[in-house]
C-alpha cells in the first residue's frame, strides 16, 4: 500500500498542476479575447469614419500582438513543465512496482501462446462492445484478424442502441423491447416494464395541465401491474390533484427527480443482461479489478517460494497455493470445501452426498473406504460407497 500511496502523491501533484494550468490558461485567453475584441471595435470604428490609422491605435495594435506572443510563449513553457511532472509519475511507478509480473503465473496455465492471445483479444473486444465502443471493437477485429460471429455482436448492438435512446430520454425502444420480452421478464420477477411506463407517465405529468387527459389515458397501462405496484400507482394518480398548481411545489415533487433516468438505465442494463445471458460488468473489467487485488499477494507468494526453493508448492494450473479474499463483489457462485481434506471441490473432485446426509469430497470418500465399506466420519453409519450421490451447489 505504501507504493500505491507514493504514486498517488505524485499523481495528485500532476492533477493539481493541470488544474492550476487550466485555470491560468482560461483566464489568460479570456484577457486576450477581451483585448482583441476592443481593438477590433476601435479598428471598425476608424474604418467607418474613414480616418487613417492613428499612431496611438498603431501602438495599441503592436502592444496587443506582443501581449499575445508573450502569453502563448508563457502557456507553452508552463505546458512543458507539466510534461516533466507527468514523467515523474512514470518514474515513481517504475521505482515502486516490480515490472516483471509474468512469472507470477506459470506458462502451463495456457494451452499455447496463440490461445492466450486469442482469449485476451476476445475479452477486449467483448469489453468494447459492452461499453458501446463499437467502431473501436470492429477496428480491433480487423487488425487482429479475429473472427466474431454476428450472433455474438447482436446482443451488444441491441443493448447499446436502447441505452443510447434512454440517455437521450427516449423511452420508445426500451418499452418496445420490454413488451416483446414481457413473459421472460416476469419469470425473472423484473419490474422493468412497469418502471418504463411509470417514467413515461411522469414525463406527461411534467408537461403540466395540458397533458392531464393524455396522462389519464396512459394510466391504463398500469392495469397489469396493479397487484404488485399498487402503492406506487396510487402515488402517481394522487399527484394529478396538484397538476394545476405545479408538481414542483407539491408533496409529489420527488416524481420529477432526474435520478429516475439513471435508475432506469441501471435497471434495464441489469435485467437485459440477465435475459440475454450477459454479465452486467464485462469479464475484462472484473478480471482486471480482481487482478489488482490479487497481484500483490501473488508477488509475495512468488518471492517466498523462490527464497525457500519450494518449487512443488504451486504446481496446479487451476488452483492457487493460498486463498485470496477478493470481497463479496466477486462472489458469483457457491463454493464447497471438503471438511475432511480441507480442499475446495472441483470438477475432477466433486462433492458427494452420503446416505446419512453428510457431504464430503470424492477424494475423501475414496480414502475412507475400508474393505469395500464406508463409515461416515461424522456419524457411525456404515454404507456402500456406490450409494453416494454427486451434488451441485
Amino acid at each position: 500500500m505504501e507504493q500505491c500511496a507514493c504514486v498517488e502523491r505524485e499523481l495528485d501533484k500532476v492533477l493539481q498542476k493541470f488544474l492550476t494550468y487550466g485555470q491560468h490558461c482560461e483566464q489568460s485567453l479570456e484577457e486576450l479575447l477581451h483585448c482583441v475584441g476592443q481593438l477590433r471595435a476601435e479598428l471598425a470604428n476608424a474604418a467607418l469614419q474613414g480616418t487613417p490609422l492613428s499612431a496611438t491605435l498603431s501602438l495599441v495594435m503592436s502592444q496587443c500582438c506582443r501581449k499575445i506572443k508573450d502569453t502563448v510563449q508563457k502557456l507553452a513553457s508552463d505546458h512543458k513543465d507539466i510534461h516533466s511532472s507527468v514523467s515523474r509519475v512514470g518514474k515513481a511507478i517504475d521505482r515502486n512496482f516490480d515490472s516483471e509480473i509474468c512469472g507470477v503465473v506459470s506458462d502451463a496455465v495456457w494451452d499455447s501462446r496463440e490461445k492466450q492471445q486469442q482469449i485476451l483479444q476476445l475479452a477486449i473486444v467483448e469489453h468494447l462492445y459492452q461499453q458501446g465502443m463499437l467502431s473501436v471493437a470492429e477496428e480491433l477485429c480487423q487488425e487482429s484478424t479475429l473472427n466474431v460471429d454476428l450472433d455474438f455482436k447482436q446482443p451488444f448492438l441491441e443493448l447499446n442502441r436502447i441505452l443510447e435512446a434512454l440517455h437521450e430520454q427516449d423511452l420508445g425502444p426500451a418499452l418496445e423491447w420490454a413488451v416483446s420480452h414481457r413473459q421472460r421478464l416476469l419469470e425473472l420477477n423484473s419490474s422493468l416494464e412497469f418502471k418504463l411506463h411509470r417514467l413515461h407517465f411522469i414525463r406527461l405529468l411534467a408537461g403540466g395541465p395540458e397533458k392531464q387527459l393524455e396522462a389519464l389515458s396512459y394510466a391504463r397501462h398500469f392495469q397489469p401491474f396493479a397487484r404488485l405496484h399498487q402503492r406506487e400507482i396510487q402515488v402517481m394518480m394522487g399527484s394529478l390533484v396538484y397538476l394545476r398548481l405545479g408538481l414542483e411545489k407539491s408533496p409529489y415533487c420527488h416524481l420529477l427527480d432526474s435520478s429516475h433516468w439513471a435508475e432506469i438505465c441501471e435497471t434495464f442494463t441489469r435485467d437485459a443482461c440477465s435475459l440475454l445471458g450477459l454479465s452486467v460488468e464485462s469479464p475484462l473489467s472484473v478480471s482486471f479489478a480482481s487482478g489488482c487485488v490479487a497481484l500483490p499477494v501473488l508477488m509475495n507468494i512468488k518471492a517466498v517460494i523462490e527464497q525457500r526453493q519450494c518449487t512443488g508448492v504451486w504446481s496446479h494450473k487451476d488452483e492457487l497455493p493460498i486463498e485470496i479474499e477478493l470481497g463479496m463483489k466477486c462472489w458469483y457462485h457457491s463454493v464447497f470445501a471438503c471438511p475432511i481434506l480441507r480442499q475446495q471441490t472441483s470438477d475432477s473432485n466433486p462433492p458427494i452426498k452420503l446416505i446419512c446426509g453428510h457431504v464430503i469430497s470424492r477424494d475423501a470418500l475414496n480414502k475412507l473406504i475400508n474393505g469395500g465399506k464406508l463409515k461416515c466420519p461424522y456419524c457411525p453409519m456404515e454404507q456402500n460407497p456406490a450409494d453416494g450421490k454427486r451434488i451441485i451447489f
